[in-house]
């Protein structure tokens, strides 16, 4: 663990090799597995499991009744709802061991996953996407996409602060301008919206 201010509840269980970033606060009945990283300034809530060997950036928050396993790395500001599923198996049967199969999943920088979403293995969710909540995920998500429902379609964009992006891609809350290129959607430079 880094320095004083990680707080760790006392029914909290750390395996060994596990490293916490400072000021992360890990909450009751929370288990983190040999290998795994998290970064600074994380919340990670009650009823969580992470590892092992799983990497968790800087400033993620991780609600109640997370299971983060093998596999699964998430970049800086993730925000993971209560009793969201990861899966690491495609094809999983309790009388084979697979655990050798499992497939990477990536959330990047970010990105928001609502409570109760399930994310399939192997695909990656793009920076600051917006995954609602019951959504079941199985392939690939956009940069900044608002996704939702079974099984989760694209319905629009979002900013980066998370507000739906209207048709001209100008955030009705802070008012970033965004230029959609070839399907993808980015970050206008200053002045670039106007030539839209």
């Amino acid at each position: 663990m880094s320095g004083s201010t990680v707080f760790v509840h006392e029914t909290a269980c750390l395996d060994d090799q596990v490293s916490l970033g400072g000021g992360t606060k890990i909450w009751h009945f929370t288990h983190i597995l040999s290998g795994s990283v998290v970064g600074e300034n994380c919340n990670i809530g009650q009823n969580v499991v992470i590892g092992p060997d799983v990497r968790i950036g800087k400033g993620c928050k991780i609600q109640n009744n997370v299971s983060v396993y093998k596999g699964v790395t998430l970049e800086d500001d993730v925000f993971c709802g209560p009793s969201m599923v990861f899966t690491n198996v495609f094809n999983p049967r309790a009388h084979i061991q697979r655990m050798d199969e499992a497939r990477p999943t990536l959330v990047r920088q970010g990105a928001t996953i609502g409570a109760n979403a399930t994310i399939v293995c192997g695909i990656t969710v793009g920076r600051y996407a917006l995954i609602g909540a019951g959504a079941v995920v199985t392939r690939d998500v956009p940069d900044f996409a608002l996704i939702y429902g079974n099984p989760a379609r694209q319905h629009g964009w979002v900013c980066a602060c998370g507000e739906k992006l209207p048709k001209d891609l100008r955030c009705p809350a802070c008012g970033k301008a965004y230029l959609l290129r070839d399907g993808r959607l980015d970050e206008a430079e200053t002045g670039e919206e106007e030539h839209r």
